[in-house]
């Protein structure tokens, strides 16, 4: 049996996923399975997989009946998790060769650690235009600005994500369903570590004018206040709880430049 179970939920991504599961393929850790849950794509994302899943028999691939979102399907994919750790990867994105080597060492030699992860390098069809730095341990005040861990690039203890019931299905939750999960985590007690190099490419856009919409902030709100709770942050924090609202008044240009430079010179998730 493997050691990692890779989860992907994967949506209206053909054209980019062969090149996420070659970037697994070619990992210096390659003790794997690879569990992909297609969630209704109007592409032909799940054809892409099911020729993937013919030629490696280390691919468990099974399909929605209709787009459910991304926690719905995550879960359904944790639920066929029977390895020791449990590993996150998009289907439009490209992990470094060693992030899973990286990760299993850092997990092996730190068993007081849940989750591990890795910040994120974002690029576009012009290039590299964002790489951030991670801050080691998650502290508790890491958590007032934004989510502290990246989701995408981490690696669990599957008897973590288990532990806290996996991923919260709630339509307040969409876009937001990871900051809620490590709030999970971290007020039953686990720790979690942002690692401070980038092992992990993002396919981006640099202006993102979708997360602009106010349903995203609205659900980013809404996590942040009942997070704070959760983690037992002071009142007074609760201010950074309209922030989003804050960002969703920006002007276009100032949002496309913050978006553009946020992470750099300065640590970030």
């Amino acid at each position: 049996m493997a050691r990692i179970s890779v989860l992907m939920g994967i949506y209206n991504c053909a054209a980019t996923l062969p090149e996420a599961l070659d970037s697994l393929y070619a990992q210096t850790y390659q003790d794997f399975q690879i569990i992909m849950c297609e969630d209704g794509s109007s592409d032909n994302t799940y054809e892409v997989a099911k020729e993937y899943a013919s030629k490696h028999d280390n691919i468990i691939l099974i399909k929605n009946e209709c787009n459910k979102g991304l926690n719905y399907t995550l879960n359904r994919c944790l639920a066929l998790a029977n390895t020791e750790l449990i590993a996150r990867m998009d289907g439009d994105d490209i992990s470094m060769p060693d992030r899973f080597e990286i990760e299993v060492k850092f997990l092996d030699e730190h068993p007081d650690f849940g989750v591990v992860s890795t910040p994120c390098t974002y690029f576009d069809e012009s290039g590299v235009f964002r790489i951030n730095q991670g801050r080691g341990e998650v502290k508790k005040e890491h958590f007032i600005r934004r989510t502290p861990v990246s989701h995408a690039p981490c690696m669990a203890r599957t008897e973590v994500f288990k532990k806290v019931g996996g991923y919260t299905v709630d339509d307040k939750l969409i876009r937001v369903e990871d900051y809620h999960l490590w709030f999970k985590i971290f007020s039953a007690g686990y720790k979690l570590c942002q690692m401070k190099e980038s092992k992990y490419l993002v396919r981006d856009n640099r202006n993102a004018i979708a997360r602009r919409n106010w349903k995203a902030r609205r659900n980013e709100m809404y996590i942040k206040h009942i997070g704070y709770k959760m983690i037992g942050l002071p009142w007074y924090y609760h201010i950074y709880a309209i922030e989003p609202l804050l960002i969703y008044c920006l002007p276009l240009s100032i949002y496309r430049y913050l978006h553009q430079n946020k992470g750099k010179k300065r640590n970030n998730h």
